[in-house]
C-alpha cells in the first residue's frame, strides 16, 4: 500500500469524522497506516458483507486515548488520506498547520 501524505511519528495531523450530516474536527498524532494481513481479512469473510471489507487499519493518539479503526482507503493524496468505515462512517486526515505557520 502506497501512502502519498507524509506521515511522521512526531507530527500533529487535523482529523475530520463525519457521519451522515454530522461534522466533528480534531487532532491526532502519532498516526500509522498498515494494510491488513489476509488472517485479519478472513475474519470480515464470515460476515457475509462483501463490499464492506476493509483493506487497511489506522492507529493514532488523540486526547481522549489511542484509536484503532478499520476501514477502505477511499482518497489518497498528498494532502489528505481518508478511510471510509463500514455503517458510512469517514476519517479525513491532512498534515496539521500551526497558525503561525499558516502566515508564512
Amino acid at each position: 500500500m502506497d501512502i502519498k501524505m507524509p506521515i511522521s511519528g512526531n507530527c500533529y495531523y487535523r482529523m475530520v469524522m463525519r457521519f451522515q450530516d454530522c461534522e466533528r474536527p480534531g487532532r491526532c498524532f502519532r498516526l500509522r497506516v498498515e494494510e491488513m494481513t489476509r488472517e485479519e481479512k478472513k475474519l470480515f469473510d464470515s460476515t457475509g458483507v462483501k463490499g464492506d471489507i476493509p483493506t487497511c487499519k489506522i492507529m493514532f493518539y488523540d486526547f481522549e486515548y489511542y484509536r484503532f479503526l478499520e476501514g477502505r482507503i477511499t482518497e489518497n493524496t498528498g494532502e489528505k488520506l481518508v478511510l471510509s468505515m463500514a455503517g458510512g462512517k469517514e476519517y479525513e486526515f491532512s498534515p496539521f498547520v500551526w497558525p503561525d505557520e499558516a502566515k508564512t
